[in-house]
């Protein structure tokens, strides 16, 4: 037998250690999947591919309700069709310089084009709808060739942990490949004696591989020490090392819906509707078999006089002595009872509660005002605010900041200016529904203005405004590109020209008004200075 990499049984140590934590929460995973998400229904229970899923359901309230809420974070938060995300300088002076403004813009740009020949929208709708099931999900952010490629893996696959911050730092994941991709993806060289066997004899048979992505330091290693971030493949059956290396940032995601402080996964929306979800379809189920009994009761026959067996199919004859009473009868079993109609749509209600559809799919009539409009939104925001400031934190950021990196260091985006490297950027969310929030500031500023002006009437309290503030407010909460505004040494050379002319055009004026007084005076001065008088 081959002796084991020191690296790889260090490693696999760790990951049955992180493996234990999670097994608590496999069979939660599973329910919830059953009932929920059933294309993944393969957590605990091992099914093959295209195999029947969905024979616990028998409602579909729930996973109406799940495709409404991802879709919903989907277009709230990273809209394929509207910006989601801008970058600006945490220094103030460098947000009015029009090099250091256009060079960011371009970037951004540049960044917006990646993102969109890329597979992001189909990985990150993924993403959400694990987030909203299971409360944990995971997207893994990497560079080809070709530009960013993401990947959504499934809550099966990874194990993790945090650090003493609360951020996810370590992540294993366990997966599949066949032989064949397992010799495409790894050197040769690398590659154990059983792998190069079924290469030749059995390319598509399975081996399980296991990836540990670490922080650099915790564990020994040979290769990319440089690098902050540890990455490596070994073999699950006889932990064969496969492949050594490093990232320089976090290459995967890890959001949680919401959290404990004393657990690394996240809780979700499904995990709150799950015992509704059950006792909806056990109440369904019941119903359709009263229904059935309804339409077609079990039938009362009497046990003399009939030619066996009774038949049940439209037009069937069936047989008895005459001359007697008995007759076929169906059994009266009381199956049309509304309370359980009124019990399953009380459920029903209550699972659209735990995944905000009420609130997701308010309608604004033509009757409805605008404070009424601006009220239910706000209601939207102050549900959604909490999960926005947690994807934010735990998504956006990093998914931004690692797309941005990588595709500098890959010669993707304009290289900085000097006078601009090593400046610090913030991140700017510019999505749905984080401009609704900025509109409800904006809302409650125009009421305070309106106020002010009716005040000013009686008092000058619009002198305490700020006019140049006020716009470059309005400029950040409305989100309007900084291509659009003048910079402020414009705006001061505009103002200085203006109020040059209109100083020029005061003094010329002052000069035609002299003239003209001079010349309606002058008759009066002439007579004056024949008379002698001056």
């Amino acid at each position: 037998m081959a002796q084991v990499d020191p690296l790889v049984a260090q490693l696999d140590r760790r990951y049955r250690t992180l493996q234990t934590q999670r097994s608590n929460w496999e069979k939660h995973w599973q329910e919830l999947a059953d009932y929920m998400l059933p294309r993944k229904a393969d957590i605990v229970k091992k099914r093959t591919q295209g195999d029947k899923r969905t024979e616990l359901i028998y409602d579909g309230t729930a996973i109406h309700a799940v495709e409404l809420l991802s879709s919903s974070l989907h277009g709230m938060l990273t809209s394929p069709s509207t910006p989601w995300f801008s970058m600006r300088y945490r220094d103030q002076d460098l947000q009015r310089n029009d090099v250091a403004n256009e060079w960011l813009e371009t970037c951004i740009d540049q960044m917006y084009q990646a993102f969109h020949r890329s597979n992001f929208q189909q990985e990150i709708h993924e993403l959400y709808y694990d987030l909203v099931v299971f409360g944990t999900a995971a997207l893994y952010v990497e560079f080809e060739p070709d530009g960013l490629r993401f990947a959504s893996r499934h809550i099966a696959e990874i194990c993790v942990s945090e650090n003493s911050s609360g951020r996810v730092d370590t992540i294993y994941r366990k997966f599949k490949l066949s032989a064949r991709a397992i010799s495409m993806q790894f050197e040769q060289k690398m590659l154990p004696q059983k792998i190069e066997k079924d290469i030749k004899n059995d390319p598509y048979k399975e081996h399980e591989i296991i990836h540990a992505v670490f922080p650099r330091g915790e564990v020994g290693g040979k290769i990319a020490k440089d690098k902050p971030i540890a990455s490596v493949y070994y073999l699950a059956d006889g932990l064969t090392l496969l492949s050594e290396s490093g990232f320089d940032d976090f290459p995967f995601m890890i959001p949680r819906f919401v959290k404990d402080s004393v657990s690394q996964y996240g809780r979700s929306p499904a995990m709150t509707a799950l015992p509704d979800v059950k006792m909806l379809n056990k109440m369904s189920e019941t119903t359709i078999k009263a229904a059935q009994k309804q339409i077609d009761p079990p039938l009362m026959v009497p046990d003399d006089g009939f030619m066996m067996p009774v038949r049940t199919t439209p037009g069937a004859l069936n047989f008895y002595r005459t001359g007697t009473r008995d007759r076929l009868e169906p059994l009266n079993i009381g199956a049309n009872n509304p309370l359980g109609l009124n019990m399953e749509e009380q459920r029903r209600n209550a699972i659209r509660q735990a995944f905000y559809v009420d609130q997701l799919l308010v309608g604004q009539s033509q009757t409805m005002t605008a404070t009424e409009v601006l009220q239910r939104n706000e209601e939207k925001m102050r549900l959604l605010g909490p999960v926005l400031g947690r994807l934010q934190a735990e998504l956006l950021q990093p998914l931004i900041s690692r797309s941005f990196a990588l595709l500098l260091r890959n010669g993707l985006l304009p290289a900085a200016p000097e006078e601009l490297q090593g400046r610090e950027i913030d991140i700017e969310y510019v999505s749905p529904l984080a401009k609704a929030q900025k509109l409800t500031d904006l809302q409650s500023m125009l009421r305070g203005f309106e106020i002010m002006m009716q005040v000013s009437e009686v008092a000058p309290v619009m002198d305490y405004l700020d006019d140049d503030k006020l716009v470059q407010y309005l400029v950040e909460v409305t989100g309007m590109p900084a291509r659009v505004i003048k910079s402020n040494e414009e705006v001061a050379r505009m103002r200085r020209e203006q109020a040059e002319a209109q100083a020029q055009a005061q003094q010329a004026q002052q000069q035609q008004e002299a003239a003209e007084l001079v010349g309606q005076a002058g008759p009066g001065l002439k007579a004056v200075s024949e008379a002698g008088l001056i």
